[in-house]
């Protein structure tokens, strides 16, 4: 948290050394006073972006230099994991270090993991250090972050991940050919109207734990458990929701959530 002429300013990430700050309505003009405040409180951040909106289908985030050493590339750690990214070019959320440090938790010896939507492979790494899975599959859009997963990959000396750039809705089929199914799915997924929840179903085995998340308002929850049963009966699949998670706000009234599900056939 800082504080600005008696205003409270607490709503920033820090990745590395770079701090990406949510400027408040009204107070543009006073940006640069409250990224001297964010780096005289916190002596590891050198670089300080404003947050602006993520566009398109690969979550680039427009954010914008505000003061600091004028770089986008940074390493945060998290659960004893490296993680090199650009800032500007790759989608990652600090705020999501406890769940995957949760999910790595659940994870039983020898799975097999599909981590889909992977970005730069946060979840495929925690749980390349944390758990005792046998693979785990990390299959990503981007060109940039698959890059940035490659090198983590390596940075971290985890053996056994392997990095795919492609597209789910056709990785997954030939996965399916392939006869290689899954003990457990992550689709840590952006905001797209597609669920994509036809692709997890393909390459799921029985008794499968698939991690859906999604982002509703609290009077559209009951729509998440509806979507979940629409696909599942396109698939012919038979399933059972073990819980719902709350991941974090995203909004008034609005959350990311976790709906964990086991699939039965």
């Amino acid at each position: 948290m800082v504080n600005i002429d008696n205003l409270s300013v607490h709503s920033f990430d820090i990745i590395g050394d770079i701090a990406i700050l949510q400027i408040p309505k009204g107070m543009e003009k006073k940006s640069k006073k409250m990224a001297l405040e964010i780096i005289k409180k916190n002596k590891n951040v050198k670089t300080v972006y404003a947050r602006g909106k993520f566009r398109g289908r690969l979550r680039k985030h427009d954010v914008k230099f505000i003061y600091g050493i004028n770089k986008a590339e940074t390493i945060y750690k998290e659960s004893s994991c490296l993680m090199k990214l650009n800032v500007k070019t790759c989608y990652f959320s600090p705020r999501l270090s406890h769940d995957r440090l949760d999910i790595a938790k659940q994870v039983k010896n020898h799975e097999n993991i599909l981590v889909m939507f992977s970005g730069i492979a946060p979840y495929g790494l925690v749980l390349g250090k944390k758990s005792k899975a046998k693979k785990i599959y990390c299959v990503e859009l981007s060109k940039e972050a698959t890059k940035y997963a490659l090198d983590n990959v390596k940075l971290n000396k985890i053996k056994n991940i392997e990095v795919i750039q492609g597209d789910v809705k056709r990785i997954c089929p030939k996965f399916k050919q392939k006869n290689v199914l899954f003990d457990r799915i992550i689709m840590a997924r952006p905001q797209l109207k597609d669920s994509f929840l036809k692709e997890a179903f393909i390459v799921a085995k029985k008794n499968s734990i698939i991690h859906f998340y999604d982002f509703l308002f609290t009077d559209e929850i009951e729509e998440g458990y509806k979507k979940i049963e629409n696909e599942a009966k396109k698939s012919k699949k038979k399933y059972k929701i073990l819980g719902i998670k709350k991941i974090r706000d995203i909004g008034p009234r609005k959350y990311h959530l976790r709906f964990d599900i086991k699939m039965l056939n």
